[in-house]
Order: C-alpha cells, then sequence, then structure tokens
C-alpha cells in the first residue's frame, strides 16, 4: 500500500514516447513530482531499456543515468524509431526539484518544456508481464488536456529512473506501447 500512495503522489506520469521522452512537456511535470516526493535517488549506470511498437512504428528506447555534475544527474535517452529515425536527448536534471535545466536533442540545444495538464482518472494495483520480467505495479490511467487516455503500469521500487514497466499511449500514428526489456542499478 505504501508503494501505492508514493506512486499517485510521485507520478502524474509521462506516457509519451518515454516512459519519459524526456523532450515532452508530461516529463517536466512529472520529474518534479518525484523529486518532491521520493526524491530522484539515482545512481550513474542506473538504466531503463523499453521496446516500442505501435502501428506501423517499431523501435527502442534506452535511458540512463550518465553521470552526476554538481549541478545534478545527466540522463541520456538513446531512441530508435525506425524508419521515423534515431533521437539521443541528454538532460540535466537537478535532482531537489526535477527540474530540467538544459535539454539537449541530437547536439543541439533545446528549450525546456512546459508542463502539460494531466489528471490520474484511475489508480490501481496491478500486475504486469513484460520482457523484463512479471511485476508488482500500479496501473494508472491518465487524461491529458486533450482528452486522450494514457496507461502506465509502475513500480519504482523496482524500476529505476521512472518506475515504468509498460505504457501505452495515444500518439498521431496510433496507441504507442512500450515494454521494458531490461533494466539495472549503477554503483
Amino acid at each position: 500500500m505504501k508503494l501505492f500512495f508514493a506512486t499517485l503522489a510521485s507520478l502524474l506520469m509521462s506516457f509519451n514516447v518515454m516512459a519519459l521522452d524526456l523532450s515532452s512537456p508530461q516529463a517536466s511535470m512529472t520529474l518534479k513530482a518525484m523529486a518532491e516526493t521520493t526524491g530522484l535517488n539515482w545512481t550513474p549506470g542506473d538504466y531503463a531499456n523499453y521496446k516500442m511498437g505501435g502501428g506501423f512504428i517499431q523501435g527502442t528506447n534506452n535511458t540512463s543515468v550518465r553521470e552526476k555534475v554538481a549541478e545534478g544527474f545527466w540522463l541520456v535517452q538513446d531512441m530508435d524509431l525506425g524508419f521515423l529515425g534515431k533521437n539521443m536527448i541528454e538532460a540535466l536534471i537537478d535532482p531537489n526539484t526535477g527540474e530540467i535545466k538544459k535539454l539537449i536533442v541530437n547536439g543541439k540545444d533545446q528549450d525546456i518544456p512546459e508542463n502539460g495538464g494531466m489528471e490520474i482518472i484511475s489508480a490501481e494495483e496491478s500486475k504486469v508481464t513484460v520482457p523484463a520480467g512479471t511485476f508488482e505495479a500500479i496501473h494508472l490511467k491518465i487524461k491529458n488536456d486533450k482528452g486522450e487516455i494514457s496507461q502506465v503500469w509502475i513500480n519504482p521500487d523496482m524500476i529505476p529512473i521512472n518506475g515504468s514497466a509498460k505504457s501505452i499511449s495515444p500518439s498521431q500514428f496510433g496507441d504507442i506501447t512500450m515494454e521494458l526489456t531490461a533494466y539495472g542499478r549503477g554503483n
């Protein structure tokens, strides 16, 4: 039950192409919520890898904590979206506030995304099976400001960085599903 309430408080999650696409408005909101409630207890070397699919999109999303510096953590996201191309996203995250302090996409500085309006419409304890295993999780359904519904199964105690085991998010190409394929903690 502790996991349930901590998860609800911390994760008005992001459901774009990450299980936290660092360049999305939801990423900024999610990181701030996580920092305020559970803290960003990351260690260099933490990683969470995902396979992505939906419609004609097939790809991977490998996210890791590259290093800790005086200003915070550098989080790196290596995304391969198949025929849509590859993206390397680097974000400097303040561990105390979750604020994205610097955002670089494919080597170019980007504007920091503003928060997007999200509302949790349901949350329940659940189990989910993905390529990385079976997890006790909180299954959240979230509505965005466009009325679109996303789903995510999370276990932030076990899965590093954002706790996501699986997510289903609407996109202009149809629903995109992300499933955890591998994860680990740094030293």
